[in-house]
């Protein structure tokens, strides 16, 4: 099987790229996602942030309005949060790899906004990453509710670079050319790693294939 990254800065289209890749075909597993579930009705993560963060539990939930207001101006705090979230996030989203390998899906993408902040590169064979001019991810971060451009400042802070992302990718996707650019490019690249995942099949119990992706030497 074949494991690709999807990753790209907020505002950059990646939910739309996710949405073509599951048209297409293709398991998905969303990070954004799993967070929600974790911090919802009874999910793993609501006593031990609760616990850190009794402000911000709504009866078997956390108020993840309040969860926000609380970290957005605290690093320490939102490191705290960290250190509880992704540990789950990326177990539940080894289970989801597990699952296809057992179902012996060709592909499966794991959708990670902070793929190459979370140095998770070595987990890929291959990497996309979106992108879009500035002007491009503003108008669409900012047409969100309650966002105003001072968060979104804020939430580039955190992030890397898109020249840096665009360089440690094994391909980039500019998602401000159209749907219909992005659905295309989706499609040939599915058909390669389809490919691939075929000789990686082929090479198995024979010898290691080659590398996928040049992320290898961009940790």
């Amino acid at each position: 099987m074949i494991v690709v990254g999807l990753t790209g800065s907020i505002g950059m289209g990646k939910s739309v790229l996710a949405k073509q890749l599951r048209k297409l075909g293709i398991p998905v597993h969303e990070a954004d996602s799993a967070v929600h579930k974790l911090l919802g009705h009874n999910g793993a993560a609501v006593e031990p942030v609760a616990k850190r963060f009794p402000q911000a539990k709504s009866g078997t939930k956390i108020d993840r309005k309040k969860l926000g207001q609380i970290i957005f101006s605290d690093a320490a705090a939102r490191k705290d949060l960290e250190k509880i979230l992704h540990p789950l996030v990326r177990r539940d989203s080894s289970k989801f790899l597990n699952l296809h390998r057992k179902r012996r899906s060709k592909i499966a993408v794991l959708d990670i906004p902070l793929l190459f902040e979370t140095r998770q590169t070595q987990r890929f064979d291959h990497i996309i990453c979106v992108i879009a001019p500035q002007f491009v991810q503003k108008r669409r971060v900012l047409s969100r509710p309650n966002m105003t451009e001072s968060r979104l400042q804020a939430v580039r802070a955190l992030q890397i670079p898109d020249a840096v992302k665009c360089s440690k990718a094994d391909t980039v996707i500019n998602t401000a050319r159209g749907y219909r650019h992005s659905l295309s490019k989706v499609r040939k690249l599915v058909k390669k790693l389809r490919q691939e995942a075929q000789k990686k099949d082929e090479y198995k119990g024979s010898k290691k294939p080659k590398s996928l992706g040049t992320h290898a030497r961009n940790p």
